[in-house]
């Protein structure tokens, strides 16, 4: 069974999907954002057998949350409510840290940093 990483946006939302291990995160698709949202996501969990999402929880340097933090709080209460478990983890400029590697060209750029938010995640994960 896999993670699914969100790097959620309100016109753009990155997945990345982990390895059925849960050791290696990999981009997997940008999708719209929007009305939709819950229902494509839905339907990609139970079409990748996924058993828990983690949300880029995105705070500023002082650790308050920035402004688009309002939706992914309704995003994950709307996934739990779906009987989903979710966590957040800190997402710290995962997006830059894509445009660094890759480029501001790459279409890529919402998925990798989606996948650069689950793979931190699953670094922690395994020494704790």
């Amino acid at each position: 069974m896999k993670y699914l990483g969100i790097d959620y946006g309100t016109k753009r939302v990155g997945l990345a999907t982990s390895d059925d291990t849960h050791t290696i995160a990999f981009p997997y698709k940008t999708i719209p954002g929007g009305k939709t949202l819950v229902a494509d996501l839905l339907h990609i969990i139970q079409k990748e057998h996924i058993t828990k999402v983690v949300l880029g929880e995105s705070k500023d340097r002082n650790m308050n949350d920035n402004p688009i933090m309002k939706g992914i709080r309704r995003l994950k209460e709307a996934l739990e409510k779906e009987g989903i478990a979710v966590d957040f983890h800190p997402e710290f400029y995962s997006s830059a840290q894509v445009i660094n590697l890759m480029g501001e060209e790459n279409k890529a750029i919402d998925a990798s940093a989606a996948a650069v938010i689950l793979q931190n995640y699953l670094e922690l994960q395994k020494n704790i």
